[in-house]
């Protein structure tokens, strides 16, 4: 009986977790799963997630480390809205759908894709606050 989603606003407004390691039988992050989680700082993501929902990590102004695993195709809208204090995110090139607004307001982030180019799949208003992308990167 293991787990296999995290779902909706199952951690919201939890300010007491401050990092989590998502069990591998996870298959998807719901929407506002950890939103408004003000002090997590960082979250390990296994190979098993293929999703990251709308607004999944919104508010987590702590937030400062997240991998996003090869496993994953779609990241949500608004996924990190307001993470304010994320410096930076790889984005894999399994990823083939990005939400709109899914990085606005993460002042301090560089993203760094693994695609050459942005994919056709991503909302054009995905990086709307114009944060600094590395395209074509290898790690």
């Amino acid at each position: 009986n293991s787990v296999t989603s995290i779902g909706s606003y199952a951690f919201a407004n939890c300010s007491s977790i401050t990092s989590i390691v998502i069990p591998n039988s996870v298959k998807s992050i719901g929407d506002n799963a950890f939103t408004f989680c003000e002090n997590l700082t960082s979250i390990v993501i296994p190979d098993s997630v293929t999703s990251i929902g709308a607004s999944a990590f919104e508010d987590c102004s702590s937030l400062t480390s997240i991998e996003i695993p090869n496993s994953v195709t779609s990241i949500g809208e608004w996924a990190f809205y307001r993470c304010s204090s994320l410096t930076n995110i790889v984005i894999p090139d399994s990823v083939t759908s990005i939400g709109c607004y899914a990085f606005l307001e993460c002042s301090k982030l560089t993203i760094y894709c693994e695609a050459e180019s942005e994919p056709g799949g991503w909302n054009g208003a995905w990086n709307s606050s114009n944060r600094p992308v590395v395209w074509g990167y290898k790690g």
